[in-house]
């Protein structure tokens, strides 16, 4: 797995976002003038309570929805200004996603889980097969590949899931709240692997969470109060 860029870089750009929902006749606000920048190679929480807008950022940020004002750049690249089509393209390119739930498919093997990103690509299966078996390897779960997760533990459920995640080599990592279903020793299992793909091999991640012990685990947390953010602090 290869360095997107160095550290100096900006890579993410959310410059006076605002996202609204409506219900029934009613407008949710949900973001409001929201702006923030992610170098490149850094570890970034989210925090902030139930309904804050951290999920929602997320998803601005991964491409799954729409500012309704502002802008979003990824890379220099405008992806709020990008049609559906090409959106999805520039996920299956550029994005790596890690769930609370894991989203596995129960009736795949782990290895068949993790190759799923893969069949979107002009890969042939040699060489999907190669980018699982190192994606694998980097979770440590190289003696897992051939079990179905309801064999596996939660934790090395989530192991899988960022195996998926990481397994195009996205330029970005995002998680949402990816120790949330986990007990205490498999929550910290799963941020020492966070910590080591972004220390040792790299990787931008965003994570959204609740927990200041998680957020204790990344570089710096931004703080989400109401859809603006409230406070930018050094770990």
């Amino acid at each position: 797995m290869s360095d997107q860029s160095s550290k100096n870089d900006t890579l993410v750009r959310v410059d006076g976002v605002e996202k609204m929902f409506r219900r029934g006749s009613e407008d949710i606000h949900v973001l409001a003038n929201l702006s923030l920048q992610v170098p490149a190679g850094e570890f970034l929480a989210l925090m902030g309570p139930s309904g804050s807008g951290k999920s929602t950022l997320l998803n601005l940020i991964g491409g799954l929805d729409r500012p309704t004002k502002g802008t979003v750049q990824i890379a220099g690249e405008r992806i709020d200004a990008l049609s559906d089509h090409q959106l999805a393209a520039w996920r299956a390119r550029h994005i790596g996603f890690v769930f609370q739930l894991y989203n596995l498919m129960p009736v795949l093997t782990a290895e068949l889980n993790v190759e799923l990103p893969l069949l979107l690509t002009s890969l042939s299966k040699a060489e999907r097969r190669k980018h699982v078996a190192t994606a694998l390897a980097m979770v440590g779960l190289s003696h897992r590949a051939n079990h179905y997760p309801r064999t596996l533990s939660g934790g090395e459920q989530q192991r899988v899931g960022i195996a998926r995640g990481i397994v195009t080599d996205p330029t970005l990592l995002l998680c949402d709240e990816p120790t949330g279903d986990l007990d205490g020793k498999a929550g910290d299992e799963i941020l020492n692997l966070l910590q080591a793909l972004n220390r040792e091999h790299g990787k931008t991640i965003i994570m959204v969470t609740h927990d200041p012990h998680a957020s204790a685990r990344a570089s710096r947390t931004v703080h989400l109060t109401k859809g603006q953010l409230t406070t930018e602090a050094l770990q």
